[in-house]
């Protein structure tokens, strides 16, 4: 299984996948990275271990992903082989025209228990609201912001001294020990 990596941050979700891969508990490769930001640490992450990677060009915009960028990003995809995309903290709304190249095909994690907390900060946002529980979900992607079908999700309890800075490192936990987990439940891809 040839993966495609999307990401605007440190990349901690794809070293999870890439982790997964090299202890041989995932049969995938990750084809390419690719990084709205230049100076995105995924990028770095990826180089160090051999990854291709490019910069996709959103025309100056810092949040609109135009559509022009999306074709682009998907023929790069396309060109490396790429079988599966998957967003690993990219923070743009994917549309039409990639998902139409990747029907089905594109999974977000997500750090909140879907459908509460869409959006940005879910989990400063379940701290603010008082939840008792937070966690993150991994789903397939839609033309909505965060809301298509879901794969698989983890719990993860709000302590009461929870700041949303704890709050989400005990959730990154969990998202890279379940992102792994929902590419083999959808390719039915193990070792």
């Amino acid at each position: 299984m040839r993966i495609g990596i999307l990401g605007s941050g440190s990349g901690s979700n794809m070293q999870a996948i890439l982790d997964a891969i090299e202890d041989a508990s995932l049969d995938a490769e990750i084809a390419l990275v690719l990084s709205d930001n230049p100076n995105a640490f995924i990028l770095e992450r990826a180089r160090t271990n051999g990854i291709p990677t490019a910069l996709i060009d959103c025309r100056g915009f810092k949040s609109k992903y135009p559509d022009e960028a999306q074709r682009e990003t998907a023929a790069a995809l396309k060109a490396a082989g790429v079988e599966l995309v998957c967003l690993a903290g990219f923070m743009r709304l994917v549309r039409k025209p990639l998902l139409d190249a990747f029907p089905d095909r594109i999974l977000n994690i997500h750090p909140s228990l879907l459908p509460a907390y869409p959006g940005l900060m879910a989990w400063q946002q379940a701290v603010e609201d008082g939840a008792s529980e937070s966690g993150c979900t991994v789903h397939q992607v839609d033309s909505g912001m965060d809301t298509g079908p879901i794969i698989i999700q983890a719990k993860v309890p709000v302590l009461p001294d929870d700041t949303a800075e704890t709050l989400h490192a005990r959730i990154q936990i969990e998202e890279h020990r379940i992102y792994p987990e929902a590419i083999r439940i959808v390719t039915g891809v193990t070792s």
